[in-house]
């Protein structure tokens, strides 16, 4: 594994941002990118896989919603990762992943992954420290076995500030419309803050190798995250099978 530059989350510069114009230009340019690629990978039968982590409310759904609402529904399939039912708990913890990985030349983004077991598995005690601590060679030779097979792997890390968070929780109580947004798991999982980002910067040095890695997009400002988002994931994709 190359060397990687630890990333302090709390120290991202969250002060970067788009006006509404500049937002709009280049997101219509990224989409069209987008689905330009989208039929190479059809032509050329490559898979993509987009992993999207970061702590709750940072946006990932609506980064998600602004890479594929341009694309051909066909080939694109998005999952929102919950928690395992009692039959997947009783199996190896990436068996249910397996199912959903794309087929050739489709996309399959994941709102959140497998990498919860080095993430809020590991902070919770939901795994023993033997099962997380093992996770990491296991994702390591999993993602290298997908690369090695033509798939594209995109992992981004979207990271607001605490107060943030915080703003966003409430905006999301006090909207009738939102409040399915908010649950008592979310201000839990906001008790143990700084733990999430320790074990989220060890992620990213320990699972990102050249194959796959990780770009940590701050995300204070929504319009700015999404379409870094989507640079990233155009940027990756061409990377992988050329282009423009």
């Amino acid at each position: 594994m190359p060397n990687i530059d630890p990333i302090r989350l709390d120290d991202l510069n969250q002060e970067k941002a788009l006006d509404q114009e500049e937002y709009r230009k280049q997101m219509k340019r990224l989409q069209l990118q987008m689905l330009g690629m989208q039929l190479q990978l059809r032509e050329m039968k490559r898979s993509v896989i987009v992993v999207m982590e970061g702590p709750d409310a940072a946006g990932k759904g609506g980064a998600i919603k602004r890479v594929v609402e341009r694309l051909d529904p066909r080939q694109v399939r998005v999952y929102s990762i919950v928690k395992p039912t009692p039959e997947e708990f009783n199996h190896h913890y990436m068996w249910r992943f397996w199912t959903k990985f794309p087929a050739l030349g489709e996309i399959a983004i994941f709102d959140r992954s497998w990498y919860g077991r080095v993430l809020v598995e590991r902070v919770e005690g939901f795994c023993t420290d033997d099962e997380w601590k093992r996770a990491y060679r296991e994702i390591n030779e999993c993602e290298k076995s997908l690369a090695a097979a033509g798939a594209v792997l995109v992992k981004i890390y979207l990271h607001i500030s605490k107060d943030e968070q915080l703003k966003r929780f409430k905006s999301r109580e006090a909207d009738p419309y939102k409040h399915w947004k908010i649950s008592e798991e979310d201000w839990r999982n906001r008790r143990h803050w700084d733990e999430h980002n320790r074990a989220a910067e060890e992620m990213f040095v320990k699972t990102g190798p050249d194959e796959a890695p990780w770009t940590v997009i701050p995300a204070n400002y929504k319009w700015y995250a999404r379409v870094r988002t989507l640079k990233a994931v155009c940027r990756r994709v061409t990377d992988a099978i050329g282009g423009g």
